[in-house]
């Protein structure tokens, strides 16, 4: 086939996707994410502390136009929503970082990382220019974190990750999606700093209204 035949080929099948498609955030067809709805994206930074003690940043609210956004790039694979999101994850990330500190994310289960083929934290951080290390694995599964109290998440998640290498007092800032109830990001912290790391901030895309009761 010609390169030019080739290319209307490829220009027709992008043309009927979005036409097909829908607005992540209104679902307003024929486009992938309407004006409207990027500039809901728009980030309203706050901050917060886990129950240990963490200082966590935040860009948006894990609600609206926001939270559905996330949802579609978690749960249905729509990995150009990545772009947008981490243009607001960087207003808060950014700020936080040195030349030699480690932007280190929270690890992905292998479940989730086998249904979706990429890691949300990792892949928001690449999207956002800056560089992950993912020295953190999940050595132990942890049941659904849904419908749990703040007690009972820091139940379930404790001891369930463990640094892949020793820190020797590197600075550390954990990257999540979202944060909730600081549960996972307090966990992350203490297995980096088991193993020599000196953890100085938590940065998430969105936080949950349950966030600011922490």
């Amino acid at each position: 086939m010609p390169t030019s035949t080739r290319l209307l080929h490829i220009g027709a099948e992008v043309a009927a996707f979005l036409l097909a498609a829908g607005c992540a955030g209104c679902d307003e067809p024929g486009t992938l994410l309407c004006a409207r709805c990027w500039s809901d994206l728009t980030p309203l930074p706050r901050s917060t502390v886990t129950p240990g003690g963490l200082p966590v940043y935040s860009a948006l609210e894990f609600d609206g136009v926001a939270a559905r956004c996330i949802r579609r790039l978690k749960g249905e694979g729509d990995t150009f929503l990545a772009r947008p999101l981490a243009a607001a994850l960087a207003t808060v990330l950014s700020p936080r970082v040195t030349p030699t500190t480690w932007i280190v994310p929270v690890p992905t289960s292998p479940g989730a990382f086998r249904r979706r083929g990429y890691r949300v934290p990792e892949l928001l951080i690449r999207r956002a220019r800056a560089q992950p290390q993912p020295v953190l694995s999940i050595v132990a599964a942890a049941a659904d974190q849904r419908g749990l109290r703040a007690r009972e998440r820091e139940e379930n998640v404790r001891g369930t990750m463990r640094a892949r290498r020793r820190g020797e007092g590197a600075e550390v800032v954990i990257v999540d999606d979202v944060v909730t109830t600081g549960a996972t990001l307090d966990e992350a912290a203490r297995a980096l700093e088991a193993a020599g790391f000196r953890t100085m901030a938590a940065v998430a895309l969105a936080a949950t209204p349950r966030a600011s009761r922490f």
